[in-house]
């Protein structure tokens, strides 16, 4: 039987502002990536969301983003390598608090909005974080952009890697996202939603914008968490892949780690 992960941003509200439904998606998703109070997300949210998936048996991410509460992680920012290291493991750090509190372990780590995208293009960025987690630890799985420069840099340094595509953003030739400014950068309909789910797990293919198919492979498969359809979406496509014969299962089930 095929099987993919399926994953989505969680706890991205922030004191008294909610964002999504995050009780509702963790029920529908394997893997949750958990703000960490950099781009979204505060202490309380953290140690909410980390009861629920101990409940239901969700893999817990640190979603790893920059120092960027108002512009919601997605302001790209020069930093250095040294700090590129450290905020990753701050970040981790602080998730990991929350998950040892009640008995859980952290399964991924996955950046967040524009850190997550200038790493798949700089290899000076990218190595500094995945350092940042080799020194933590070694066994957390690296959730990133399938086929990408964070991808390939991971895998060299010996990390556990699980590429992911996302089935609610339209893709460029070149790999990458279109770009959110971009009108045509989100999906909105859930039936095209599901067929790119499905053609991504089965034929390691996607259309892109420009109109041609592209390799991918998929590990998992991303919800954004902020998306306006992002709860029925995530039902949806869970109802779609179980009615083709796809199980949904956690990153460490898909990579074949002990849990």
């Amino acid at each position: 039987m095929e099987c993919v992960d399926l994953n989505s941003d969680i706890g991205e509200g922030f004191g008294v502002y909610k964002m999504g439904d995050d009780e509702a998606i963790l029920e529908c998703v394997s893997s949750a990536n958990v703000a960490c109070g950099w781009h979204a997300g505060d202490a309380l949210i953290m140690e909410g969301v980390v009861q629920s998936a101990r409940a239901l048996g969700v893999g817990l991410g640190a979603h790893v983003g920059y120092p960027d509460l108002l512009g919601f992680g997605r302001r790209k920012m020069e930093i250095s390598p040294k700090e590129a290291r450290c905020y990753t493991l701050y970040q981790i750090g602080a998730l990991e608090a929350f998950a040892k509190s009640y008995g859980s372990t952290l399964q991924h780590v996955k950046l967040h909005g524009s850190f997550y995208h200038q790493a798949t293009n700089d290899p000076n960025l990218a190595r500094a974080i995945l350092q940042g987690v080799a020194d933590y630890n070694p066994n957390l799985i690296v959730l990133t952009l399938s086929q990408s420069l964070m991808a390939i840099e991971g895998q060299k340094m010996g990390l556990k890697v699980a590429e992911e595509a996302f089935i609610d953003r339209h893709y460029q030739a070149n790999g990458q996202l279109v770009p959110r400014s971009h009108p045509q950068a989100l999906i909105s309909d859930v039936n095209c939603a599901l067929e790119r789910a499905l053609k991504m797990i089965t034929d390691c293919k996607v259309s892109t914008l420009e109109g041609v198919e592209i390799d991918i492979k998929a590990h998992s498969l991303c919800i954004h968490g902020d998306h306006p359809k992002a709860l029925e979406f995530a039902k949806q496509v869970r109802t779609g892949l179980k009615k083709h014969g796809i199980a949904i299962q956690p990153l460490r089930s898909i990579l074949g780690l002990p849990h």
